[in-house]
């Protein structure tokens, strides 16, 4: 089934209400009502200082209620109608991202447990980030290594559990690609990728999320 004709089904069968209070839209239809979206858990600020991997990482909110419930139950409960409500929480980082991206990636995983949730939580994210930016969305690097949850390790443990999951399908020759995941913790998923991305020719990376755990 098409991602688009899949969004149109789940607005046909949940027709535009708050996704956190249950009340229906006024006027412009929007998935957050004003109160919902104020009272949001934003993160402040919500850009990191530059790294040596990335140009800008952006968490726009805390991993905290009502975000943190509305992810896991989007990851895990397939509740894809919370879609929508995140690419809304996202729009407002075009404000902040770097004006020069020219591709969005969603960060990838793993076909087995893929086939088991039914769709990649980070492609559904990326996706309106990439319609909002006018670029492309790519996925020129897979995840050929499954490996454990990450959440519960530490910070060393993390990297040690990512390092050689990722490889590139191709060559990227990207300027500025954006890597796209629901949460960042540590980082260490998207250092990762990064590193990936740079040995393959890209010359620059940043990193968006919803959230920001820890």
């Amino acid at each position: 089934m098409s991602h688009d004709l899949r969004m149109w089904i789940l607005d046909f069968l949940a027709p535009r209400s708050c996704v956190f209070c249950g009340v229906a839209s006024e006027g412009e239809e929007k998935n957050i009502c004003s109160g919902c979206y104020k009272d949001l858990p934003w993160s402040e600020p919500a850009v990191s200082p530059k790294s040596d991997i990335f140009e800008r990482s952006i968490a726009m909110l805390q991993y905290a209620f009502p975000v943190d419930a509305a992810i896991k139950a989007f990851k895990f409960d397939r509740k894809l109608y919370y879609a929508p409500a995140f690419a809304e929480m996202l729009s407002s980082s075009r404000n902040i991202l770097p004006c020069d991206i020219d591709a969005v990636l969603p960060v990838p995983l793993h076909w087995r447990r893929k086939a088991i949730r039914g769709f990649n939580q980070a492609s559904e994210i990326a996706r309106p980030v990439a319609k909002l930016l006018n670029v492309p969305l790519v996925q020129g690097v897979h995840r050929h290594r499954a490996t454990p949850f990450q959440s519960g390790l530490a910070a060393r443990d993390r990297a040690r559990n990512l390092r050689g999951a990722f490889e590139a399908k191709y060559r990227l020759s990207h300027g500025h690609v954006l890597i796209v995941d629901d949460v960042i913790t540590t980082g260490a998923t998207m250092r990762a990728l990064a590193t990936v991305l740079l040995e393959t020719g890209v010359a620059k990376v940043s990193a968006l999320a919803i959230a920001r755990a820890g």
